[in-house]
């Protein structure tokens, strides 16, 4: 089975940021996963060539999360948060992406 090709373009807007938090760190470190904020019509075929393309490393698996954004109340308004799309990416053996500064 060969790898469906993407638009190059496309596969540079579907990451949106990495998510750089306690818990993000603590998966990392146990099972060599990177958790990143994509957009919300994102595929798991199109966040693994899009990780594979801009890190230059193998991945072993995608899991995605949908969830949805919380309402909040802004003085006498009501308002919501957007709804948020996350991407574990689960790296091969050996593979890693540094974010942030080293050494800190």
């Amino acid at each position: 089975m060969s790898q469906p090709k993407f638009d190059e373009g496309r596969l540079m807007q579907v990451l949106v940021a990495p998510i750089i938090s306690e818990k993000a760190t603590r998966v990392g470190e146990k099972t060599n996963t990177v958790l990143f904020k994509v957009l919300r019509d994102a595929s798991k075929p199109e966040i693994k060539a899009a990780v594979e393309l801009l890190f230059n490393v193998k991945v072993q698996d995608v899991n995605v999360l949908n969830r949805k954004g919380k309402v909040k109340r802004f003085g006498k308004t009501i308002g919501r948060r957007d709804h948020v799309r996350k991407a574990y990416v689960t790296l091969a053996e050996g593979q890693e992406i540094q974010f942030g500064a080293e050494g800190i």
